[in-house]
């Protein structure tokens, strides 16, 4: 983290009356957190707030704005200053980049090594595993008090972008953070019930025909599925409901690169990759195809047949693995 950055932020956000809050489509844990502890801090220094977000925040993320902050954007407003969180594209804000063109200053604060500096003030730091990360440390730096409920907030986006502390880009400094956040009155049976312990049938319904349909090539090195519109159709699943379902192919222990495509039209796709080698990248796997993320977890959208698509990511992974080490 570079002092100077963030004393930048700190001092455009002290100038600042009206402040917007935006997050990328298809929400996640890490953004939702970071929007909404973000805001709630805000609101308690006296700012007038808004938080947009092009998608409904996922049902079971909901507990983290009772108080229902995060709406749709709103044609026409002005704002004095607007706040990018987990977002590494203006292209990953959907709609909501179409509505904050009329702002005095645009900052980005990310964890994205991807992300490609879209705005005027740009704190990006890929060292850590979380947005929240870097929201907890401004606030910390600004010295504004941190209530349960932000603390919820923050350490919910720490804990789901980190796959519950599992993820290699977990630190000690991640831990550090996490304890903190506990001491400042995070709920942690709360957190961990909600986000990990409280699924929608439907959810469970989608989880059988991912086991029944999932693929192994490369010598089962890497394992893929495919989520289509009927599969949300035929179980009443929401396609929130697919978050962490890639997780379920990626413990298998021969498989290096796990790998999901979703229907999103039937000439879009939309790619997540996860790896479980540090010699293989899946954002540079990514990138190839207009997306990014981190090494270890990436994603894009891309355009043509689901066949064609399928054959280009697989032929990408095929080449990534070459030289890696089988078990």
């Amino acid at each position: 983290m570079k002092t100077s950055t963030i004393d930048r932020v700190l001092d455009e956000i002290r100038e600042s009356r009206s402040i917007c809050v935006v997050g990328h489509v298809r929400p996640d844990g890490d953004c939702i957190g970071s929007q909404m502890g973000l805001t709630l801090a805000l609101k308690a220094a006296g700012k007038e707030v808004a938080c947009w977000n092009q998608d409904p925040i996922p049902d079971k993320l909901k507990f983290l704005d009772p108080d229902r902050f995060v709406t749709p954007p709103q044609p026409g407003r002005i704002f004095d200053c607007v706040i990018a969180t987990d977002c590494a594209s203006l292209e990953r804000m959907g709609r909501v980049a179409d509505h904050i063109g009329q702002r005095r200053v645009f900052i980005n604060i990310d964890h994205h090594e991807s992300n490609t500096r879209y705005a005027d003030i740009n704190w990006i730091s890929a060292s850590e595993a979380s947005t929240g990360e870097l929201i907890y440390q401004l606030l910390a730096a600004g010295e504004w008090p941190l209530t349960p409920h932000i603390a919820d907030c923050l350490f919910a986006a720490v804990s789901t972008d980190t796959g519950s502390f599992q993820y290699a880009s977990t630190r000690p400094s991640t831990f550090l953070t996490a304890s903190r956040l506990v001491e400042q009155g995070a709920d942690l049976v709360k957190v961990c019930h909600e986000v990990y312990q409280s699924y929608p049938l439907s959810r469970m319904r989608l989880l059988r025909r991912v086991y029944n349909k999932f693929r192994l090539t490369h010598e089962d090195r890497t394992a893929y599925f495919w989520l289509k519109q009927a599969d949300y159709s035929r179980t009443g699943a929401k396609p929130a409901d697919s978050e962490g379902l890639i997780d379920h192919i990626r413990a298998i222990d021969e498989v290096v690169v796990a790998c999901v495509f979703e229907e999103i039209e039937p000439e879009l796709t939309r790619l997540s990759l996860r790896s479980k080698s540090e010699d293989v990248d899946v954002n540079a796997i990514a990138g190839q195809f207009g997306g990014g993320g981190h090494r270890a977890a990436a994603g894009a959208r891309i355009s043509g047949s689901a066949l064609g698509v399928q054959r280009r990511v697989l032929s990408a992974i095929r080449k990534a693995l070459k030289g890696v080490s089988r078990k």
